[in-house]
């Protein structure tokens, strides 16, 4: 346990959404040691001699309703922790391989709510060798696609296509308040 009880945390609001803590002066074997299954739905992460652990927002998945339509053969990684070795370690929002079972997905997903450092985040999956990244932050969605060892933005994701990110946004932002299920068909229409 990396996190002993009797810390002062003030769990309660460290369940929310939006929270985010950072262990300082850490080390890969830390990293190695902290055990997830102590804190189930979060998702830790190891740069540069910090560990932060996130209460991760909801998710709104349309990928696998592309792949469904355009028979591609995807496979999700779940809660799955992602490593460089001694560099950096992160537990993605979602991450997927595509057409098969690989050892590093091709496309991992982050959906940043009120706090993060961008660079660090890039960096790490940059270094873990994430073909592409798509990042949530302040109701925008950004596609990255690594190129020559830095990540670029890209308006259309280069594994699925047919997606923009300006279209993929329309359809996050309904699922606050729309049927999943309606939703995911008017997606199937304009893909």
């Amino acid at each position: 346990m990396l996190i002993w009880p009797n810390l002062p945390i003030n769990r309660d609001k460290f369940a929310q959404n939006d929270q985010l803590l950072t262990i300082t002066a850490a080390n890969w074997l830390d990293y190695q040691h902290f055990d997830s299954a102590e804190y189930p739905g979060y998702r830790v992460s190891y740069f540069k001699g910090e560990i932060t652990i996130v209460s991760p927002g909801r998710n709104h998945e349309r990928i696998a309703a592309y792949c469904e339509k355009y028979g591609l053969p995807d496979f999700p990684f779940g809660q799955t922790r992602l490593n460089a070795w001694g560099q950096a370690g992160r537990e993605p929002d979602l991450a997927y391989a595509f057409d098969r079972d690989k050892d590093l997905p091709d496309l991992v997903v982050e959906v940043i709510i009120s706090s993060g450092d961008l660079e660090t985040l890039k960096s790490s999956y940059k270094n873990i060798g994430i073909g592409e990244l798509w990042i949530w932050k302040d109701n925008a969605m950004t596609f990255y696609a690594l190129a020559d060892d830095n990540y670029a933005v890209v308006a259309t994701s280069e594994i699925l296509t047919r997606i923009k990110s300006e279209l993929l946004v329309q359809y996050v932002n309904r699922g606050l308040t729309e049927s999943p299920l309606v939703i995911k068909q008017d997606f199937l229409k304009v893909i």
